[in-house]
């Protein structure tokens, strides 16, 4: 059966990327491959080395911009990722500084917010409630 190892962020730069994911969100560098004037960039969640990778992709087509920000005028969010308290994870971000576009907020099972990565997307953090 077809397993998840790779999937995508459309950003609108790899270095401001970098530091978003890493640095603010604590993710680490899997891959860093030069490709012209681009890279092969992926992360990992620390800790999980062998995890399913992020590739923090250009969004160089136009039709990605436009889908991007369609996504953001509306307020839906590109992607989602699991942490162990959005509570927690919200007031620890916020005080680095990070936007949310919406606080933590129950959603049946799950508790979500939502905030922007610096690079064109809306990211929604999950947890249990």
């Amino acid at each position: 059966m077809p397993r998840i190892t790779l999937t995508s962020v459309l950003v609108d730069d790899q270095a401001k990327a970098l530091t978003f994911y890493t640095d603010v969100l604590g993710f680490v560098v899997k891959n860093d491959v030069p490709l012209g004037e681009h890279r092969w960039l992926t992360v990992v969640g620390a800790g999980e080395p062998d995890g399913v990778e992020l590739l923090l992709e250009p969004d160089e087509h136009p039709a990605a911009r436009v889908f991007k920000e369609a996504l953001v005028a509306d307020g839906i969010p590109f992607t989602s990722f699991a942490v162990d308290d959005v509570h927690a994870t919200y007031q620890e971000l916020a005080a680095r500084g990070v936007r949310f576009t919406q606080p933590p907020a129950s959603m049946g099972p799950v508790v979500t917010a939502v905030l922007d990565d610096t690079c064109g997307n809306l990211i929604q953090l999950t947890s249990p409630a």
